[in-house]
């Protein structure tokens, strides 16, 4: 069923999401720290039944210098340098088993797959830990730190979805030029936010997008990962305005006002998970060339049907 808006009124919609006056300094901030550390990705071979793909065990300072676990697929008999697609994952989920994601590399790209600090547990395994600072939350990471914009976990993984395509750019083989930042639901999230804040982003494909416009997200949906937000300011009622202004600084709407690749979106009139106008939200407030695609009677499931475009559009692209 419909969850949101839809027709005109949805195409109508525009997030009244504020920017924070210092979101710009602390972003710079928050990556200047982080940038301190190596740069440089750590690649090891792995021994794989796989014909026709070679696949790394990849690693890399994300926050804090922490080490962050990633796939790095390609391509075997790698002649010249690869655009790469950096996919990011969806909540709950963790890199994954080796060879459980070959589309990207067996479609002529490397295919960077970043592992979820603290998640990996739900759907797919994971094995990069969160360390964390200490307080009340909701189970889950929604409200991990979320009365103070420095200890909230989206910090940390927003500036590892950065530290990902700062160290993929550093591999030989590897075309810098040609950087996709990709993802579904808290995955497509987290590229939105990685394509505003690293400016060497060619191109952005943020599907059913999580994180964006969050004061009206936690208010017209009933679902998890938003409602656990809710459910902690029915019980910390005097926390609204900060938990409000913290989310202010990850929000995707903030974001998308300073990303400038060409993009593209898609949302769902039945998903309850992210609803339609928050993505709407996002997608307005989108700087650079954009597109958007709203697919009527699904709901948060993603398909393959959009990746295959994708990886036709991103080569046609990357041959002008």
């Amino acid at each position: 069923m419909l969850v949101d808006l839809d027709g005109d009124e949805l195409l109508a919609y525009r997030s009244d999401q504020k920017d924070p006056p210092d979101f710009d300094r602390f972003w710079a901030r928050t990556l200047g720290e982080a940038r301190g550390f190596d740069s440089s990705a750590q690649l090891a071979l792995m021994d794989s039944p796989i014909n026709g793909v070679d696949i790394f065990d990849m690693s890399f300072s994300g926050y804090g210098g922490q080490r962050i676990s990633a796939w790095l697929r390609t391509p075997k008999a790698i002649d010249a340098q690869l655009p790469v697609i950096v996919e990011f994952v969806g909540y709950g989920g963790g890199r994954g088993f080796a060879e459980d994601s070959l589309f990207w590399s067996a479609c002529g790209f490397a295919h960077l797959q970043m592992d979820t600090r603290g998640q990996g547990a739900t759907w797919s395994v994971g094995s990069t830990p969160d360390v964390a600072t200490a307080g009340p939350r909701v189970p889950g990471m929604m409200t991990s730190g979320i009365e103070n914009r420095d200890d909230y976990y989206y910090r940390r993984l927003i500036t590892d979805a950065v530290r990902a395509i700062d160290a993929v750019r550093t591999i030989e083989f590897i075309d810098p030029a040609r950087i996709t930042s990709f993802g579904v639901s808290q995955g497509g999230g987290l590229a939105l936010a990685a394509a505003a804040l690293v400016p060497e982003v060619s191109s952005l494909a943020t599907y059913l997008p999580f994180l964006c416009d969050f004061p009206r997200a936690i208010l017209v949906t009933d679902s998890d990962p938003y409602k656990e937000i809710s459910r902690y300011l029915a019980v910390h009622r005097q926390a609204e305005e900060n938990v409000l202004n913290t989310l202010s600084y990850f929000d995707g709407v903030n974001f998308a006002k300073r990303a400038h690749a060409p993009a593209w979106f898609t949302t769902a009139l039945m998903d309850s998970i992210c609803p339609p106008s928050t993505v709407v939200g996002a997608y307005h407030a989108y700087a650079g060339e954009k597109q958007l695609t709203i697919h009527t009677h699904n709901g948060h499931e993603h398909g393959t049907d959009e990746d295959v475009r994708l990886a036709l559009e991103l080569r046609r692209l990357y041959e002008r």
